[in-house]
């Protein structure tokens, strides 16, 4: 790890940490940003807290503020529409621009840019409306896994093993007022891959007894492992990281996120979504790896913050 760019607190200035927000995240928001602000303060930064609501240049007009840590997860806090908010305030902020945000919080923008750089990304088809069941089936198959495009953590998804389940899954994602697609089941073992200003933390590996890493298993069941290390031998955990940065560089993204990624039955990796604002919460995947390399909670929080610096 690099060493730290900044050993003064007094050197960041007002730190803002922002949370909460409008979107289907909000209370995984609040408790990230919560953890973060906590954070900040043991280490003597002098941070304030602040929920965006619904308009960010209200909530941070007139507060004196130096820089931002944003922790507002999905729609409004990870689209770009914030990062633009900040940007026309010329407010230093932890995390990707505006265009890489955009693309991001989009999977199926994401998953073209990862096709058009010969990144491996699982097949899928745009649902836009029940008469489209039959030529997403004869395309795929089954099992599928619908997603809405612009949600987190797992919301409106479902898995569907036949044409009535499609159906289903169809509808329930249609309820998040974006894009929905089906996407072709990986029968394999699921890793993600935090990177934090460019380098890769050690690679976690998730097992869960639901049939996906659903909310659930995220952020409520006692039942999930990680295991880290993952498992895999260092060529292929390397391989695995290299991957993961290719992609993560590959849409412009800056600062932290994380990438998550399937390894199939025949061995080949494939791509699923990357994360720019990832969760920050006690179950939360980047802490865990950040403490595996040797860095504590805290210490996270400041080098995070840290990339905030241009």
């Amino acid at each position: 790890m690099k060493p730290l760019k900044i050993k003064d607190p007094k050197k960041f200035g007002r730190v803002a940490v922002l949370m909460g927000g409008k979107g289907a995240e909000r209370e995984i928001s609040i408790n990230s940003g919560t953890a973060i602000f906590n954070a900040l303060r043991r280490k003597n930064v002098d941070a304030i807290s602040l929920d965006i609501g619904s308009n960010p240049f209200l909530v941070l007009n007139n507060k004196q503020i130096t820089r931002v840590f944003n922790s507002v997860h999905g729609r409004g806090g990870e689209d770009g529409t914030l990062q633009a908010v900040l940007e026309i305030m010329n407010l230093p902020y932890t995390g990707s621009g505006v265009m890489a945000s955009a693309i991001t919080m989009d999977k199926l923008k994401t998953k073209l840019c990862w096709r058009g750089l010969n990144l491996p990304t699982p097949a899928w088809f745009l649902l836009k409306q029940p008469q489209d069941i039959d030529a997403c089936i004869k395309k795929l198959g089954f099992p599928v896994i619908v997603k809405p495009t612009e949600e987190g953590s797992s919301i409106g998804m479902s898995k569907a093993n036949n044409k009535q389940q499609l159906l289903l899954a169809f509808i329930e994602a249609s309820k998040y007022k974006c894009d929905v697609y089906a996407e072709k089941w990986v029968d394999g073992d699921e890793y993600t891959i935090a990177i934090l200003d460019n380098n890769c933390l050690p690679v976690i590996r998730l097992e869960t007894s639901h049939d996906f890493y659903d909310y659930q298993a995220k952020y409520e069941s006692n039942t999930t492992q990680y295991h880290c290390p993952c498992g895999l031998n260092k060529e292929q955990e390397k391989a695995l990281q290299q991957l993961a940065l290719d992609a993560y560089i590959g849409v412009n993204v800056t600062g932290w996120g994380r990438v998550d990624v399937f390894i199939d039955k025949n061995n080949n990796s494939q791509l699923i979504e990357v994360n720019t604002v990832p969760g920050m919460t006690t179950h939360s995947l980047v802490p865990m790896a950040a403490e595996k390399s040797g860095l504590n909670f805290d210490e996270l929080v400041w080098r995070i913050l840290e990339t905030s610096l241009k």
